[in-house]
């Protein structure tokens, strides 16, 4: 006798509007029209105003000649290149403020959150008041208060203070040395070759220490790294390198290096207010790692600083990273209020184009799409970093 062992065949589904399945594909057929429908209510409406009115659309104006100028920008600029180019430094100019801002925001937060925690009686109560002062103060307001320190208890270029040789500070922004010469660019690629070295020795040296137990001297290597390959960049190159000294030429300086009292107005407000969040991001974490770590990194003989360093940090990662996630999302969009205090961001930059052009929705739609952009980039960047300490489960 054999054995029928052909799988029973599932049974037709029917159409009915009593199976819940049926409901679900037709509710969200209903509301993908609705939605399609107002997009393209919208879009036909919007176009056919544009055209009663003669207003031009499209993205042909990013060709024409700017003819404006841009205060300062990381890349070459003049009046006579493009609008896209002008855009283009704009952008430029937001990610450079929202980087460093990034940078020093994450670090002085962290400081100023362990030092919430310290048993200093004095260093605690100073760290929670400033906490709660630069929390609850809006952004825009210290933007114009540290415009107005900057712009107004400084003197001018001809009194400005000279604190250290080659220094100047005045209403005109600090100014700096700089390095020229053709061996720049050699030293910068040595520079770029260190960092990456660095990272690679990091990740080879957990591996290592994972399998034999055995600490890589990554401090002293990474150091030696910094300062040995820019400096074998420079004598490779066989190029000049030379420091340019500012010089008070006129009513202003002229050379060196200048950081000017827009960016550093902005970049002192962003990295402030920023870190006020940041400190308690950093404190909520530490607080969350179980006291019996504390206590065992105390029997093992570790000092408090080594045991935040080596135990607590390490496990508070986890709770820290998500939230700080969203801090440096709101540093990057809140950097959009640099047009208040005149510093040419993408928002200003494309301000003053559809100014000109009259792309008002082109400029709008550039705007958004560039911090949609850099937005998404972090929160990319973040979730692979959350995702690269999370505990793996066995």
């Amino acid at each position: 006798m054999t054995k029928n062992t052909s799988t029973p065949r599932a049974p037709a589904r029917r159409l009915s509007w009593n199976d819940p399945a049926t409901r679900a594909l037709v509710y969200q057929a209903l509301i993908l029209s609705l939605v399609g429908f107002a997009v393209w209510y919208l879009v036909s409406n919007t176009l056919h105003n544009l055209a009663a009115r003669n207003i031009s659309t499209g993205f042909g104006f990013l060709r024409q000649e700017a003819g404006f100028a841009i205060g300062e920008s990381v890349v070459a600029y003049t009046p006579a290149d493009t609008y896209g180019r002008a855009i283009w430094v704009g952008l430029l100019n937001t990610l450079r403020i929202s980087v460093i801002g990034i940078i020093a925001a994450t670090l002085f937060g962290t400081l100023l959150g362990i030092a919430r925690l310290s048993r200093n009686w004095l260093l605690s109560r100073v760290a929670s008041a400033y906490i709660e002062v630069m929390r609850n103060i809006p952004l825009l307001l210290q933007l114009f208060f540290w415009y107005a320190i900057i712009t107004e208890s400084t003197p001018g270029p001809r009194e400005a203070l000279n604190p250290l040789p080659g220094v100047f500070l005045s209403n005109r922004g600090l100014k700096l040395p700089s390095l020229q010469g053709d061996a720049l660019d050699w030293i910068t690629a040595g520079l770029g070759m260190a960092i990456i070295g660095i990272l690679l020795l990091a990740h080879w040296g957990r591996k290592r220490q994972d399998a034999t137990g055995k600490i890589f001297p990554l401090v002293r290597v990474g150091v030696l790294l910094l300062f040995a390959l820019p400096a074998a960049g420079w004598l490779l190159s066989g190029g000049a390198l030379t420091v340019e000294l500012p010089e008070l030429k006129g009513f202003n300086f002229t050379g060196g290096m200048s950081l000017s009292p827009e960016f550093s107005a902005l970049l002192a407000g962003l990295v402030m207010y920023t870190s006020a969040f940041v400190a308690e991001v950093v404190r909520s974490g530490i607080q969350s790692v179980n006291q019996g770590q504390w206590e065992a990194a105390g029997a093992l003989g570790l000092s408090r600083a080594r045991m935040l360093r080596l135990v607590i940090l390490p496990q508070a990662l986890r709770v820290i990273v998500p939230p700080m996630t969203s801090q440096y999302l709101n540093l990057t969009k809140n950097s959009s209020l640099a047009v208040a205090i005149g510093y040419p961001d993408i928002v200003s930059v494309v301000n003053t184009t559809l100014n000109q052009t009259g792309q008002a929705i082109e400029g709008i739609l550039i705007i958004m799409a560039a911090y949609l952009t850099v937005s998404l980039s972090i929160s990319i960047f973040m979730n692979w970093y959350n995702k690269r300490i999370a505990l793996v489960e066995r």
